[in-house]
Order: C-alpha cells, then structure tokens, then sequence
C-alpha cells in the first residue's frame, strides 16, 4: 500500500483517523500500532512477522541493558541486539547478490534463495538499533511499556522509507501527545504538497527516465542523455522528499513531530553541502554511529579521510546489493575526500554558481551509477553523456525538450526556496491585500495540489515509489 494509491486515500487513511480521533487517550497506540501492522501487511503479510520479531529483540535487549548497565555484560548484550538486527538484515537483503557473486567468481551452481526484500526493512533495522545503542550509552531511558515501543518501530508513515526517528526523538510523544486543530490542519497541507510532488512532479520525471534508459545508447544523443540523468535526478528527489514530507505531515496529524529529511539539496555550492541537505536522518544515522565511533576528525587527517570511505561505502551497500551501490558510494567518498583535502577551500572562494553547477555535475554523474545496475550501461552512458562519438543533440532531443520544458522548469522552481521566501516576503509586508493573499493562498493551493494529484493518480500507469527498493 503505497500513500499516493487510491486504496490508502480513500479508504485506508479515513477510517484510520476516525477510529484514532474518536478513541480516548491511551487506547490511541493500539489503533496506530494495529493500523500501522495492516498497514504494512497489506503488501507482506509474512514479513509482519520479521518486523515484530525485530521490535520484540530490541524491546528485549533494551530491558537488559538497563538492568545490566553498570556491568561487563552490557556490552555483549549491545553487541548480540546489533548482530541480530544486522544479521537479518544482510541475509534478507544481500543473499541472493552474494550467493550470485560466488556462482560468476567460483563457477559454482549455487540455487540463490530468490527471498523478496522485506519493505522497509533498512529503515526500521536502523531505528531499533540506535535505540539499543542510545540505551547503551545512557542517552536514553528504557522504554517499559512494549505495546509503546511497538508504535515507535512500526509507525506507518514513515515505516517503509523514513525519515529515520530516532527513539529520544519521540519518546516523551509515545505516552501523551495532545494534537490540536493547528497540527491536524498544518500536517494536511504538509501531507498534500508531497503528494503533489510525488504524482505531478516525481513521476513525470520518471516516465521521462524510463524512455531514456531503456532506449539503445547508440540511438541517443548526448542531450537525450542529459535530459534523461536529469529527469532521474529530479524523480528521485521529488519521490524521496514527497514521501518525507507526506510522512512528517501525516506524524503531524498523529501528534508527533518527526525530523526533517530534505533541504533544497539541489542549490549545494558543494558536495558536502549537498549531503548535508539530502536524507538528513540517514547522514545524521551514520554520522553518529559509525563516523563518530570510528573516530571522525579527533584522531588525525588521514584517518578522518578512512572513516569518510568506510562511512560512503556502508552508505552505498545500505541502498541495495549491487556493484553500482557500492561505487556510487566511493564516488562519493573521492568527492568528499577532495573537497576536504583542498577543494572544499577552493569552492569557498569562487562564485557561490559556479559550486552549485560543480556539485550537480557530480550529483548527476552519481545518478548514472546509482539507476544503471550493468557496469557496461553505465560506461556506455558515461560517454554518451561525456560526447564520447555521438551527436550533441539531435531531433529527438529537440523535441523532448520542448515536450518537457514546462515540467523542468516547475520542477526547478520546486527545487529551490523561490516560492517559500516569495510567501515569507509576501507576509511580512503586513498590508490588507497581502494577508487575505496569504490566507487564501494557504488554503486554496494544497487543496488545489489535492485535486491535481488525485487526478493524476485515478489516470497514472507508473506509480513507483523508488526507495521502497531500499
């Protein structure tokens, strides 16, 4: 069940938040804990299972830390919750990669598992394992009550692709979270603009990429090449950050207040920058928990540089079990080694537009690694994109340009803070005309983006949600 179907809009989530609104105080976690289990089975009934064995695991593990938490043994029952938690997660999601790796180096005829990845599983793994470790180190209290720390691991706006929640994060919400008219109306215009992201924006763009990437590269030319990489780029963001932003106005409505996963990353002056503003709670995950603990700048340059690519390539992996993963993630690390060797100084003294386009060539590029899975796709495209023997543009580009200039140019209008600091600079003005413009505004447009998006989503034949995969 996926947030821009008509099953979740019209049925699902009305009868979800009459039951959640109507019911008394405490009784609130059963209907989202059960809801979020429907939820989540109405896709993988089996793997319900998975993920309530995960949540008991890690319930269990945090009992014992803190009864044990001035002792030896502490550290082996952290150590037991983080192998389970990543045990499960590399046999569900990296068997049937290593077991057909080991049958092209070995010549083997191993019969890989063909097990479907569970959804969402890189997502809540990671959440019930910072618990464990928060409890771990005292940065957190033990949560008693397992119905309570059920709803925090399947919560099902952001179960399936984020943002991760850290459990300190919701803690004082799991037991009493009053939720006001304001919330319930700020998290529906919330809700309503990533929906339209997902549907108007995202996949346009991708329908875009799909007759791009499928096309033979001897047939297209390097402009088609861009524009397709483009319209990827442009799917994955408005995709990933729709679903964010449907996911964090839907916790809204709920009472909670989850982190934000997107910052413009598009308007980077460099690649840094950029990850700074893409999937924050997936960078602040690693950052706290590996490049940190692995030492991060305390202990000297060159190991600051070891633990930016160990982090980038346990970033790549995260994402999926393919080669592209993993170079797409050392793409990042040369980037990100670079720039604090000696480019990220240099960037700073150049104009702040000359970074931006160095750091969507490099986000572009990165795309090509990320969608292609074949190392010979992804050569062939690199070169179709770099003019290697192609033409620059040809009739097709033409006409993909103009079929698709009003969409692109949304799309980066969307991309950027245009039309929040115009509304910002509009309110502050304070005169008559420019309040009632406000006030309309903030009613009408997410209703508006409502009917475009139900519409788009009643007549839609492509209707992925791309980090499901994930």
């Amino acid at each position: 069940m996926v947030f821009s179907s008509v099953v979740f809009l019209f049925r699902f989530l009305p009868l979800f938040f009459v039951l959640y609104y109507v019911v008394p105080g405490r009784m609130k976690n059963v209907i989202l804990f059960l809801g979020s289990l429907f939820f989540y089975a109405w896709g993988e009934p089996v793997y319900v299972l998975l993920m309530l064995f995960s949540t008991i695991v890690d319930y269990v593990h945090g009992r014992l830390l803190e009864r044990f938490r001035d002792r030896r043994a502490a550290r082996g029952i952290l150590l037991s919750s983080v192998l389970i938690n990543l045990s499960l997660l590399c046999f569900f999601k990296y068997a049937d990669f290593l077991t057909g790796t080991v049958n092209s180096v070995l010549g083997a005829d191993l019969t890989p598992p063909g097990l479907p990845l569970p959804i969402g599983i890189s997502f809540y793994t990671f959440q019930t394992m910072s618990y464990t470790i928060d409890v771990y180190r005292g940065e957190t209290r033990m949560q008693r009550n397992l119905l309570d720390f059920g709803v925090y691991v399947t919560m099902f706006p952001q179960l399936i692709a984020g943002p991760i929640v850290k459990y300190r994060d919701v803690e004082k919400r799991l037991h009493n979270r009053p939720v006001s008219l304001a919330m319930v109306s700020s998290g529906m215009k919330r809700f309503c603009i990533g929906l339209a992201k997902k549907v108007l924006l995202a996949n346009q763009m991708g329908e875009l990429w799909v007759l791009v990437s499928e096309r033979n590269l001897g047939e297209i030319s390097t402009l088609t090449a861009w524009l397709g990489i483009a319209a990827f780029g442009f799917q994955i963001y408005f995709d990933f950050s729709g679903y964010s932003d449907m996911a964090i106005g839907l916790g809204e409505m709920l009472g909670f207040s989850f982190p934000e996963n997107f910052n413009y990353p598009y308007i980077s002056r460099s690649v840094t920058e950029f990850w700074r503003r893409w999937h924050i709670s997936l960078g602040s995950w690693f950052r706290e928990y590996v490049y940190i603990p692995l030492g991060g700048n305390r202990k000297g340059r060159l190991r600051q540089l070891m633990n930016i690519v160990i982090v980038w390539m346990l970033t790549g992996i995260w994402h999926g079990a393919g080669w592209n993963f993993l170079l797409w993630g050392l793409w990042f690390a040369l980037a990100l080694v670079l720039e604090k060797l000696f480019l990220g100084k240099f960037l700073s003294w150049l104009p702040r537009g000359v970074g931006i386009v160095y750091t969507l060539l490099v986000v572009f590029v990165g795309w090509v690694l990320f969608a292609l899975e074949a190392p010979g796709r992804i050569l062939g495209y690199l070169a179709v994109m770099m003019g290697l023997g192609r033409n620059l543009a040809d009739n097709e580009a033409f006409y993909l340009c103009g079929q698709y200039a009003v969409l692109f140019t949304v799309a980066l209008a969307a991309s950027t803070p245009l039309a929040a600091l115009m509304v910002q600079r509009l309110g502050r003005r304070r005169t008559g005309w420019s309040v009632a413009l406000c006030h309309f505004g903030e009613k009408m447009i997410p209703a508006a983006l409502l009917i475009l998006a139900i519409a788009g989503i009643v007549d839609a034949t492509y209707n992925p949600f791309l980090y499901f995969r994930f």
